[in-house]
């Protein structure tokens, strides 16, 4: 760490630059003689990264940033917030600490964290902020989380783990046996040492494989930020053998969307022609795959097996995007052109055999404007347009 990129004067040049172009910062040089022009610029780059992803951090004028890459790797306040409320307990540990937002969060509802980071400089940094931050209940090790569990006699309630899903062979990797630690063969190790897990796992990977290649599932956590999916949690409890739930989290700025699945539950859907309103399930819930159980949860009809777009006839608080029908037509171009203003509308496919770059080329309407046209298929396997207003 240097230090002088503390010193009051230059945390005064880094945030009169937040909003200048790095390349030109970096050709003027720096100012000060005892600071690189190259730390001066991972240090704005990082706090920009950070404003809206760290708010707490980025207000906090001592902060000390690592590379830009471990910010774009944290979890954000909003899913390490939301995380911290799944187990409580007296003692945590995470093993693959990183920039330490989650343990941050984590010192809020247990007595004793632990955090661990196999990069020095990291972990050293992370300590600095946190007595920065006022924390004093985080215990941070710059070394292996795994081998500092093998070695430690302490038993945790928890124990976190974020496997690196970076590869020096393969690069970004997303599969577990790729992925470091390689959680599955180690679990009766990690049970031996804390009765509940935590692991965050890539989004891409299927839900149910993933249960089968993990053991004691209790609970899997989809947690979306503006309807983009950010965390896949698994929660394992030791000797669990019941249901599983399956919960899904879409954070907004003023509003937070929630619908709980059991996974083993068999459900099916009720399918109707579209009536008033339509919707459209938020990433979380597209992302749980619990797609026959969604119109009882939410008292809707689905349109059809694979489209995963739902109907009712009076409006309902839907997690996801809803709106208002105005019109249902089978497909034809020139029938649609005469219903959409100013030839401009928001296209969405679902279970559609053309591409949104097919349909713009086929019936010359623009992206944007207030109109929105589904593109899907009706209970009866009908090609259909659905032309709607947004609620």
């Amino acid at each position: 760490m240097n230090l002088k990129l503390l010193e009051d004067n230059v945390q005064q040049y880094i945030s009169d630059n937040l909003k200048t172009e790095i390349t030109k910062l970096i050709l003027k040089g720096s100012p000060f003689n005892e600071i690189a022009i190259q730390d001066l610029a991972n240090q704005i780059s990082a706090k920009q990264k950070s404003e809206k992803k760290l708010p707490t951090w980025f207000s906090n004028k001592h902060m000390y940033y690592p590379n830009k890459i471990s910010i774009e790797q944290t979890s954000s306040e909003v899913t390490a917030r939301y995380k911290s409320k799944l187990i409580k307990g007296d003692t945590i540990i995470d093993i693959t600490g990183g920039f330490g937002v989650d343990c941050f969060y984590f010192s809020k509802t247990f007595n004793d964290v632990t955090h661990c980071e196999i990069n020095e400089s990291l972990s050293e940094i992370v300590a600095y902020n946190y007595q920065k931050l006022g924390v004093n209940n985080i215990k941070t090790h710059a070394g292996n989380g795994f081998d500092y569990l093998k070695k430690t006699a302490t038993h945790f309630d928890c124990i976190y783990i974020d496997p690196s899903r970076r590869s020096d062979v393969k690069g970004k990797v997303f599969l577990l046996k790729d992925c470091l630690p390689y959680v599955p063969p180690k679990l009766d190790f990690f049970f031996s040492k804390a009765r509940s897990i935590i692991i965050k796992v890539s989004p891409l990977l299927d839900i149910s494989q993933t249960i089968d290649d993990l053991k004691n599932v209790k609970e899997v956590h989809i947690v979306a930020v503006h309807n983009e999916v950010k965390e896949v949690l698994y929660v394992l409890e030791k000797d669990f053998e019941g249901q599983i739930e399956i919960k899904t989290v879409n954070f907004h700025k003023a509003t937070v969307q929630e619908l709980n699945f059991s996974f083993q539950e068999e459900k099916y859907s009720n399918y109707a022609m579209p009536l008033a309103y339509l919707y459209e399930p938020n990433s979380a819930i597209l992302k749980s795959g619990c797609f026959q159980q969604i119109s009882e949860k939410t008292n809707t009809f689905k349109l059809q097996q694979h489209s995963h777009l739902f109907t009712s006839e009076t409006y309902l608080d839907f997690p996801g995007r809803r709106f208002k029908i105005e019109e249902v037509l089978k497909y034809d171009k020139k029938a649609l052109k005469k219903l959409i203003p100013n030839q401009k509308a928001n296209f969405t496919i679902r279970n559609f055999p053309k591409t949104v770059a097919q349909l713009r080329k086929e019936t010359k309407i623009k992206d944007g404007g207030s109109t929105y046209v589904f593109f899907t298929k009706n209970k009866k396997n009908k090609l259909i347009c659905i032309v709607c207003s947004k609620v």
